[in-house]
């Protein structure tokens, strides 16, 4: 990605967390601008990266409904190009603390309702399950990469359980999200995009979790993703 694009994408962040963070300031921040900033962010990258984003799926979820969705991890780029494609009005990500130390756009995700885990203190990362819990039970739909990791190679990691702890404790249906081509456009330790790229999206039918078992819904969710990943779909 050449100075011009790299600059575009720097604006787009701006344009959604300057007024993010003033209307923070005033108490005067409310879901529906942060969504609709969080949807012309997701816009914008793919427009700059000049994405051809496909998308398929998700006839059968409600316009209404909460989820937790799951996605498996390529690249950095997953987070925008996932919120361009997802269906549901409103929803919030679960992110690796790392992200929110970037100055200004970390503020501007805790005001937005984002939800920072560390996985390296334990008591943190349960703090911050619990505050996902408290948003599906109001309505917000929760966006986590179960993996926790982006992968080096595209097959599928070990799932961790946090978000499938999420979904039983709230008793809200999984989304499966399976994303295919993120990585050839900014991989693992990558630093520019390749420009013009496909980059499909599939997204899966709800998985009600009322009754299962955790592990049966773990390995639910992950055939679902090698199978839309790693294989030919």
């Amino acid at each position: 990605m050449g100075i011009s694009h790299t600059l575009r994408a720097m604006a787009a962040m701006a344009r959604v967390t300057v007024p993010t963070l003033l209307e923070a300031a005033r108490g005067q921040l409310t879901r529906a601008a942060t969504d609709e900033r969080t949807r012309q962010f997701a816009r914008e990258v793919v427009e700059v990266l000049a994405i051809d984003l496909r998308v398929t799926g998700g006839q059968s979820l409600s316009p209404t409904g909460t989820y937790v969705y799951m996605s498996n991890h390529q690249s950095h780029l997953d987070i925008p190009v996932l919120y361009a494609a997802m269906p549901s009005p409103t929803i919030r990500m679960v992110a690796k603390a790392e992200l929110f130390k970037v100055p200004l756009w970390g503020r501007g995700l805790r005001a937005a309702e984002f939800i920072e885990i560390d996985r390296a203190d334990r008591t943190r990362a349960v703090a911050s399950m619990q505050r996902a819990a408290e948003l599906v039970r109001d309505g917000v739909s929760v966006y986590l990469a179960p993996e926790g990791t982006r992968s080096r190679d595209g097959r599928i990691g070990p799932l961790k359980k946090g978000g499938f702890h999420l979904a039983l404790s709230t008793g809200v249906p999984i989304v499966p999200v399976a994303v295919r081509g993120t990585m050839d456009i900014l991989p693992r330790g990558g630093r520019s995009s390749k420009l013009g790229q496909t980059v499909h999206v599939h997204v899966g039918d709800p998985i009600p979790v009322v009754g299962r078992a955790m592990d049966d819904l773990m390995r639910e969710v992950a055939d679902f993703l090698r199978k839309h990943v790693e294989g030919d779909a």
